[in-house]
């Protein structure tokens, strides 16, 4: 990253930070991040505002305020392994790369893989597995995840979701509720699953199957 995105992305973390208490990591990995590399080129000039803006298939790339909220509701540690169930552009999951061990994401639209897959090439991050599925299904093949993390807002969350969370592991959510979108909280104790309302948001919805090019 040269000295002038480095310093935008440094003011971003602290702007974010301002507006919510972020931990040390956190903040590190949003400083560290090129958000105007997951930026379409129209919207460059806007990259580093703390606003949600709008991408290809009708989709949109989360805020940058919002990327740091759950990427701190996750509780992440460097020896852990995160599930992502809505890769999008993939500036979640490169913010989360700094973050956890491994990153398993998931797309059901195959050209926003394609693309999130260059971006992650380019930056040369190596540890961010992707698939197109869709992520309703999770990615046994890799679990059990110590956490996993929903970019987009669902109806209920899959049994065999929780299926694929260690026991004692935390699913981060927006959660559909009275026509409105809760972040939750889901902490797996054995059979038992504890939920916690964090706060209302507003992330595109999960939807069914997988939209080929």
């Amino acid at each position: 990253m040269d000295r002038i995105t480095a310093t935008k992305t440094t003011r971003l973390a602290e702007e974010c930070h301002q507006k919510f208490a972020l931990s040390v990591e956190v903040k590190k990995a949003i400083a560290n991040t090129n958000r105007e590399v997951f930026v379409p080129m129209g919207f460059r000039h806007n990259a580093y505002k703390l606003d949600a803006l709008p991408m290809g298939s009708a989709q949109w790339i989360s805020s940058p305020l919002t990327v740091a909220k759950m990427s701190h509701y996750l509780e992440p540690q460097s020896s852990y392994k995160v599930l992502e169930i809505g890769c999008g552009s993939g500036y979640q999951a490169a913010v989360l790369s700094h973050l956890f061990r491994g990153v398993f994401t998931i797309e059901r639209i195959e050209s926003l893989m394609l693309e999130a897959k260059a971006r992650f090439r380019e930056l040369g991050i190596n540890n961010i597995h992707t698939k197109i599925d869709d992520g309703q299904n999770g990615w046994k093949q890799y679990a059990p995840y110590d956490r996993i993390l929903f970019s987009a807002s669902a109806k209920e969350i899959p049994q065999k979701i929780f299926e694929q969370l260690v026991d004692g592991g935390v699913l981060i959510a927006p959660v559909e509720r009275a026509g409105k979108q809760i972040i939750t909280r889901f902490k797996k104790s054995g059979t038992t699953i504890e939920r916690t309302e964090l706060e209302a948001c507003d992330f595109v919805p999960i939807l069914d199957g997988v939209q080929k090019q």
